[in-house]
């Protein structure tokens, strides 16, 4: 991590940077806030006691990075306008070196968190891109068990919901082991949702029911079991997401053409199916659907 240091107290800035690179750190020392603005670091120790200097500009420029302020003394121009303005901290000189290290990688993992949940968030999005749904989550009031031929789809409503209605998701996928330990363990505020339900044996099932009776939970399966829990029947009326059953040529076919149509040119997609253009058109009109131009 690199970290840029600007202070005009030469030895606190060398003293600074000595610790840090002691611990795994890359440093950069400047004097001006004029100069660090042209600097690139992950995070900035900024000083806002320097005589004659304005920080805004590059606590501006720098938001979205690590910004603590190091500061001789508490008031609205070092520290108040500057945390509004987009740094994340303050400490307070003369400080330990342990606390400055301890606020660093604080933001440190929160950062990362932040890139996490924001990759997740664009992973999950584009997984159900192409999922649609036709169910109003209003109707899906925890504790509740969704049946399912296309446990995909179940997994986007859970999800809507949980953004909806701003609920902590905690996954228990039963086909884990140790799902009884993942129970036990997970905060009481957390909806779980445990999926695999079909997985279980009936002595396994009657533990889980045990368990979960006085928490908010979703559970998924796609087989239906004697439970005493509210359920919803959720199935997909295309035969690719029924586990139980086989698809037939044409329904297969029906799938591909309708899935793939906009994605592949015609000369393609009838060479993907092993079938001639003339037999794409003729399925077309036998199954009655219209390619948009």
């Amino acid at each position: 991590m690199k970290i840029i240091i600007v202070e005009n107290e030469l030895y606190l800035a060398q003293s600074i940077s000595s610790k840090l690179i002691e611990n795994g750190h890359e440093t950069e020392i400047f004097s001006s806030v004029k100069e660090a603005k042209e600097s690139r670091g992950d995070a900035y120790l900024l000083s806002t006691t320097i005589p004659g200097q304005n920080a805004a500009p590059l606590i501006s420029k720098f938001k979205d990075k690590i910004i603590i302020l190091m500061v001789s003394y508490i008031n609205n121009d070092t520290v108040s306008e500057p945390l509004k303005q987009g740094a994340k901290d303050y400490i307070v000189k003369p400080f330990m070196m342990e606390e400055l290290l301890r606020k660093i990688e604080h933001y440190k993992e929160f950062q990362e968190l932040g890139q996490l949940r924001n990759f997740f968030n664009e992973y999950t999005k584009n997984l159900f891109r192409d999922i649609v749904i036709d169910f109003n989550i209003k109707k899906l009031a925890p504790p509740a068990v969704i049946i399912t031929n296309y446990p995909r789809q179940a997994d986007r409503i859970v999800f809507a919901y949980a953004q909806t209605y701003g609920k902590s998701l905690f996954l228990i996928p039963l086909a884990e082991k140790e799902w009884r330990e993942m129970i036990v363990s997970a905060e009481r505020n957390l909806l779980l949702y445990i999926t695999d339900l079909q997985l279980l044996k009936k002595s396994d099932r009657e533990t889980l029911f045990e368990l979960i009776k006085k928490r908010n939970f979703i559970i998924v399966s796609n087989s239906d079991f004697e439970m005493p829990f509210k359920k919803i029947e959720l199935k997909s009326e295309n035969k690719l997401y029924d586990q139980n059953e086989i698809m037939t040529i044409d329904d297969y076919v029906k799938f591909v053409v309708n899935k793939f149509q906009h994605k592949y040119p015609d000369t393609e997609l009838s060479i993907k199916l092993g079938i001639s253009r003339k037999s794409l058109w003729e399925k077309r009109k036998k199954y009655g659907i219209f390619k948009k131009k």
